[in-house]
């Protein structure tokens, strides 16, 4: 299968799923830096990646720069729909989609990706969906095991890293 682009869902996904906020009444988020594999081994594999979350948060926005996120899209309450526009502008079939979600405002739009993926601790109705649950909760690298899993099916997972990383495994 050839993907073209992995949509993220990021509160519950990439983190925690926890809300933090400093004295100063920032919004702060923890991230896993083993996320980072994956989606540099997406990249290298010639598959774009989006962030598409339904908060906005200036530590998702500078974390998403540091990975070098393709598209972020923060504070869409539609997802569905806002995906939907965004296949049909880019010419992007549902086979060539690869979401990455953990609640129920992920559900609507994931029938819009040929592989769905999810964290551990992600709600039943998704699990129930998911070509492949990660044995990781949200927040703790189940990103890039969700990543690695299919990639690893495809037989793409270490040409991707030695590309990235230079290792040769």
């Amino acid at each position: 299968m050839d993907y073209k682009l992995v949509v993220i869902d990021v509160d519950g996904t990439m983190t925690d799923g926890g809300v933090y906020y400093d004295e100063h009444g920032n919004e702060t988020k923890k991230f896993c830096t083993k996320d980072a594999a994956g989606i540099f081994a997406a990249r290298q594999l010639g598959i774009k990646t989006m962030v598409l979350t339904g908060r906005e948060c200036a530590a998702t926005a500078r974390r998403m720069a540091e990975l070098k996120v393709d598209y972020v899209f923060q504070n869409i309450k539609n997802k569905y729909d806002y995906l939907t526009q965004f296949m049909e502008e880019n010419n992007i079939k549902k086979e060539e989609v690869i979401y990455i979600g953990d609640d129920l405002n992920d559900l609507l739009p994931m029938s819009l990706a040929g592989y769905i993926g999810c964290p551990k601790d992600a709600c039943l109705e998704i699990k129930n969906i998911a070509n492949y649950v990660s044995v990781l909760p949200g927040g703790s690298g189940a990103v890039r095991d969700v990543l690695e899993h299919l990639f690893r099916e495809l037989n793409l997972w270490h040409e991707a890293v030695n590309k990235v990383y230079g290792i040769g495994v």
